[in-house]
């Protein structure tokens, strides 16, 4: 008894109770590093940058409509896509920033929109970094955080 009224009471917390959280669609914030800064005297560090994409839905396509690089600044670097692409169940897509591209700078990130017919398994959006020099390597990931609903306006 006390576990369905726990359950009522979270229904709204992801995966809890109900499964997971389902949406129609979001715009995601996803922070990246075209280089890092190493020792005392910050020295930038370059590093090659993959946005990863992936639909985590078995059943549901979805649609991404939005894939864009902005810098330290907040302007706009470069959009990677020319038109809507359409992401069948599972499928996953990259987008890579090079090693040498440092227009991004310390606090680049990368807006993703995407949108679905119906409620769908949100994506798994991350970035991964690597770089290496002199024979010092360093990777690391970073993901994405929603920062708006899809609106049905």
């Amino acid at each position: 008894m006390r576990w369905i009224i726990l359950c009522l009471l979270l229904i709204p917390l992801p995966g809890f109770c109900g499964g997971p959280a389902l949406s129609s669609g979001q715009l995601l914030y996803v922070p990246v590093y075209s280089h890092i800064y190493t020792g005392d005297k910050e020295r930038p560090f370059n590093l090659a940058v993959t946005l990863s994409i992936r639909n985590t839905d078995p059943r549901g396509s979805l649609r991404l409509t939005a894939v864009d690089y902005y810098d330290t600044e907040g302007h706009l670097v470069r959009h990677y896509l020319e038109a809507p692409l359409e992401m069948k169940p599972l499928a996953s897509i990259r987008y890579v920033v090079a090693e040498k591209d440092v227009k991004g700078g310390s606090g680049a990130n990368f807006l993703v929109r995407w949108e679905a017919p119906d409620a769908i398994n949100a994506p798994v959006v991350e970035s991964v970094m690597i770089g290496a020099q002199s024979g010092q390597g360093i990777s690391f990931t970073s993901q994405a955080r929603e920062i708006q609903e899809h609106s049905h306006d």
